[in-house]
Order: structure tokens, then sequence, then C-alpha cells
């Protein structure tokens, strides 16, 4: 995954860079693989030493995860099957440490449909629609600040994501509830600059922080 051997070479999350990188089962790979991905999630780069040799290699990639709510993957199933006991799932979900959950920016619950639900056609955008809708917030993006949101620092989140009065009141209670850490709080504001671009706002007002914030509701049974 992250690269190596006598002679470093680089590994699947270099080969991934300016890409997607998937991982299903996140917490089925090892906890010290797992850790590995702190680094280049914070820095865009990995760092390989060996006895006799160092290497550096790019590895800027979009991390996209997927796990089940627990071992058995029934947990809040409308079956009712699962059958795990809290210890379990506390377990299960133990093997993603906090600093790792907390580089990951939006962690959504997919809960299962029912067999109607699956049946039922639902009218939705197209994806051409939602295209368009990406692009011209990307190019607002470079417009702005001359780099997509997903490379602000703090200094930059500073200058170009501050909220009104209503979204800082907001972030305040958030902070309190959950315990939000600094690389949050400025990964919460990067991400509701995104939400206020796709709707064609220029300031970030409570309804983008609060949808921000939703996005990272997984903390409180995460860790």
């Amino acid at each position: 995954l992250v690269g190596g051997g006598g002679n470093p070479r680089p590994g699947e999350i270099s080969l991934a860079h300016n890409g997607v990188l998937f991982m299903d089962e996140l917490p089925e790979f090892g906890r010290r693989v797992l850790e590995m991905l702190r680094e280049p999630l914070e820095s865009g780069r990995i760092a390989i030493s060996r006895a006799a040799h160092q290497a550096e290699f790019p590895a800027r990639f979009q991390l996209v995860a997927a796990m089940n709510p627990c071992q058995c993957g029934y947990l809040g199933h409308y079956s009712g099957r699962c059958r795990c006991t809290p210890d379990q799932i506390a377990r299960y979900r133990a093997k993603l440490s906090g600093p790792l959950l907390d580089r990951i920016d939006i962690r959504i619950d997919v809960p299962a449909v029912s067999d109607e639900e699956l049946i039922q056609q639902v009218a939705a955008e197209s994806s051409r629609t939602v295209r368009s809708r990406v692009a011209a917030a990307r190019r607002l993006q470079l417009e702005r600040q001359g780099k997509p949101n997903s490379e602000l620092t703090s200094r930059d989140i500073d200058r170009v994501c501050a909220p009104d009065d209503a979204a800082i009141s907001l972030l305040r209670q958030a902070i309190a509830r959950l315990s939000l850490s600094a690389r949050a709080y400025h990964r919460v504001l990067r991400i509701a600059r995104t939400i206020a671009d796709l709707a064609g706002d220029t300031r970030i007002g409570a309804p983008h922080v609060g949808e921000a914030i939703q996005y990272r509701r997984l903390d409180s049974h995460s860790r």
C-alpha cells in the first residue's frame, strides 16, 4: 500500500496520486498499515526510510473507503439479524484510530433499504447535471484562491473560509459537543466552503456549516 523494499518503490497510494484510492472493508486492513495513511492524507506525500536508502514519493490522493457497521454487517438492518454485542461492535470500530478518522472529512452512514424501496424507481439528477455544478464550483475556487479547496492550508482557510455570525455560533456548539480537534475544525470549514461554492454562495452561513458537521456525525460512535 505505501511502498518499500530494499530499493524503495512507490506503493498503491503513490500510484493513486491525483486520483482515487478505494479501500473496501477498511477495518480488515492491519492497524499498522492504516496508521501509515495518516502522513500522506495530511501532507500529500510519503517518506520511506530503509537502512541504506530514503525516498519520498507523491501521494496526494482522494481516499474513498467503506466498512460495515459491525462484524456481521447487519447492525441497524431492518431485519434485526445482528447479534453482535456492544463490546464486539466497539472492538470492531476501534480498529480505526481517532487520528486516522480525524483526517477523513466526510463519513456517512448508509442504511440498508427495504425490498420495496429498492424496487421503486426514484427520479434523480443526471450525472451530467451534477458534473456541471461541480465543474462550476471548481472554477470558482481556482479563480478565488488559485487552487481547489482540498489544498487549502490553515492560513488559507482563515482567509477564504470566514463564516458569518450564525455559523460561528454553530461551530462553537459543535466544538463543545463533539470535542472537535483543531484539524477537524479546519476540515469542517473547508467542507463548508465547498458546500457554499456548490450552492453559489459567497459567504459561509449556518446551513453550510451545519451540513459539514453532519458529515462528521459518526464521530460519536466510531471512536
